[in-house]
């Protein structure tokens, strides 16, 4: 069984490419959709560890943009989802704030790649997260959530905010929605897929 690119091209299957078993990392800031985007794929009901905004909470964390926002992540969303019938993505949802990134090592052990979610409005909360990434060697790229009455640019400007290098991926998305989801796990593979053969040509000599 084959799958579908990111951009609509067929491949083979995707099976003889990576294990059967794939951890995924879902990353970003405070409110930026990672518990959304986790509950909209996976195909089981999620595991999520949220608690309630206590007032304590809210004089810490920004709610700038996201002032409906009443609970948060303090450890971590898990989904999974079948991308085919050999292959399967469990996928974790990383807490947003400074004070739970106690977690983070944990989490991305042995993960394949992260999706980094980003709002426009808020897109220097993406910052911490990509520092993360870059420091530890995790493949990863940028699926900018798509709210409502949120500014719209193009996505060269979000990769030149945030001063990503080329080669990293930066997509729009919807995390409420099941196929755009998805589309963001496929570009995500694609992407760890090539960073790990570039790695093993670069021992390779």
């Amino acid at each position: 069984m084959g799958y579908e690119h990111s951009d609509g091209r067929n491949d083979g299957p995707l099976s003889d490419q990576l294990p059967t078993a794939v951890k995924i990392l879902i990353a970003g800031g405070f409110g930026v959709g990672k518990t959304t985007l986790v509950g909209a794929v996976s195909e089981t009901r999620p595991l999520r560890t949220e608690e309630l905004l206590t007032e304590e909470g809210v004089s810490i964390d920004n709610l700038d943009g996201v002032e409906a926002k009443t609970t948060t992540t303090v450890a971590m969303d898990f989904g999974r989802i079948s991308i085919n019938d050999n292959l399967v993505l469990y996928l974790f949802g990383t807490p947003g704030q400074d004070r739970f990134w106690f977690v983070w090592d944990e989490l991305s052990l042995g993960a394949l790649g992260a999706v980094v979610l980003a709002d426009t409005r808020r897109l220097a909360d993406c910052f911490p997260s990509i520092d993360y990434f870059e420091k530890h060697g995790t493949p990863f790229i940028v699926a900018v959530n798509c709210f409502d009455g949120a500014r719209q640019y193009q996505l060269a400007e979000v990769q030149q905010a945030l001063s990503l290098d080329p080669d990293v991926p930066v997509l729009l998305c919807d995390a409420r929605s099941r196929e755009s989801g998805k589309k963001v796990l496929i570009a995500v593979l694609e992407h760890a897929m090539r960073s790990q053969r570039l790695e093993r040509e670069a021992r390779s000599g």
